[in-house]
């Protein structure tokens, strides 16, 4: 291996790294709740904002950060977001108060947001398209679909000792990250007139709508949801009109970039709403203590890995479309098998079975869309990319979290709620499985804008 190949593997395991912490972070909270909030004596207000209010910062801002790594330096962007994820997690872990905590984990929303496109970013800059970027998309791939279930079995291991772990976690990890990075991460130039094309009416109506979207469908708010699609409502108009916009709409006139997009929410509303249950369901229904939920989980984590290690060779044989599709299908049927455990459902026969095949099918499916999302388009495209990706898959955890909790309550007793949820959860993966199968081909280079600013 040269020293440039080795210098360019080196900053992807630590881009990846980082991208793990942001994914790790969705989840780390649900297992430790009860314990915070004994400990505090806080309102089971407080406690979901603990969580919500990472995603609404998270799902909020992520087309904002994508842009700004693009135009202000995608090294600078992830570096400096990277410190203040840090230093929100430092400070979570030493407050007692309720509110500051959820400030904390808000701005450590906000960070992720900037720090997730600006790593895809790098990483699809970085290697070459072809068969190098799809190894490393799908290293990358697998931090993120890893990080999510990471999360759960950390939080409820580090519970059973202290929740403040829970905080302090990501600390030492993002520290290594940021003394490392420096020392092998590509500076790039800055783009020309970054300033000068920046879409400030265009990143407020999108940041907004986006904010708004994700808060109604946490909080079951529906005139903040009215808003919100009249402020995204607002973003197309404006964004048709700018010279220098901070979407181009151009991008979604690639069928495969608008397919992976969709299948991306599809993929979330399934398996991190359904994982949002099955916690739940493991705690609530069998009894499972915080430790107990996070060992059986272990399982599935090591599905993921194994799979989203076959991915990129399987997607070279058969394709994006099909590999998308088939580990979709996979998926769903792991959530199904969730209806075979009834009120006391054996681990061994019922439950591994379920949560080992959601795992290869998680592992197959969420590299493709990641592939696809991100060819075929330039390179000074590629943080908007991300960000349009990773942005699709946050929202689709807010639908999915929201649409599962609702159904719940629909069932005659707790057990049909749970049931109605996993069919539910099973049909979202159905439906992505579907739109990738159709959608995903090869894709086509888009063309760069030649509009004066569009390449800034």
């Amino acid at each position: 291996m040269s020293r440039t190949d080795g210098r360019k593997q080196a900053a992807l395991v630590l881009l990846c790294a980082a991208v793990f912490l942001d994914s790790m972070d969705l989840s780390l909270m649900g297992v430790a709740l009860p314990a915070i909030g004994r400990d505090l004596s806080l309102p089971e207000s407080v406690l979901q904002w603990l969580m919500s209010g990472y995603a609404v910062a998270y799902g909020g801002f992520l087309l904002l950060g994508g842009r700004i790594a693009d135009l202000f330096g995608r090294r600078r962007v992830f570096l400096a977001s990277l410190a203040v994820f840090a230093a929100a997690s430092l400070a979570g872990g030493l407050l007692s108060e309720g509110w500051p905590l959820v400030v904390t984990r808000v701005v450590k929303g906000l960070a992720a947001a900037l720090t997730a496109p600006a790593a895809l970013s790098l990483i699809t800059t970085t290697f070459a398209e072809g068969p190098r970027r799809n190894r490393a998309l799908g290293v990358y791939s697998l931090a993120g679909a890893t990080g999510y279930t990471a999360g759960l079995i950390a939080s409820g291991l580090l519970t059973e000792i202290s929740w403040r772990l829970v905080f302090f976690l990501p600390v030492p990890v993002a520290l290594l990250v940021l003394a490392t990075a420096p020392l092998v991460l590509p500076r790039g130039a800055r783009p020309p007139g970054a300033r000068e094309g920046f879409d400030a009416a265009g990143a407020v109506a999108v940041t907004g709508g986006v904010l708004l979207l994700v808060f109604a469908l946490t909080e079951r708010n529906w005139p903040a949801g009215l808003m919100a699609v009249l402020l995204l409502g607002a973003f197309v108009v404006i964004e048709r009109r700018r010279s220098a916009p901070l979407v181009p709409l151009e991008v979604f006139r690639s069928a495969t970039v608008s397919a992976a997009n969709l299948a991306a929410l599809a993929w979330a509303c399934a398996t991190i709403g359904w994982q949002f249950v099955a916690v739940l369901y493991l705690q609530q229904v069998l009894g499972y203590s915080p430790l107990a939920t996070g060992l059986g989980i272990v399982p599935m984590g090591l599905a993921i890995v194994v799979a989203a290690n076959l991915a990129g060779r399987l997607i070279s044989r058969w394709g994006l479309g099909r590999v998308a599709a088939a580990g979709m299908l996979v998926q769903g049927a792991g959530i199904l098998l969730f209806l075979r455990a009834g009120a006391t459902g054996d681990y061994l026969t019922v439950l591994l079975p379920a949560l080992v095949v959601h795992g290869i099918g998680n592992g197959l499916s969420f590299p493709s869309l990641n592939i696809a999302a991100v060819g075929g388009l330039p390179d000074e495209r590629q943080g908007l990319a991300s960000g349009l990706i990773t942005s699709s898959v946050q929202i689709g955890a807010g639908i999915g979290v929201a649409a599962l909790a609702a159904v719940m309550t629909l069932g005659g007793s707790v057990l049909a709620g749970y049931r109605i949820a996993f069919l539910t959860a099973g049909g979202f993966s159905l439906l992505g499985a579907l739109i990738a199968y159709a959608g995903l081909r090869a894709p086509r280079p888009v063309p760069t804008i030649a509009r004066q600013g569009a390449t800034s």
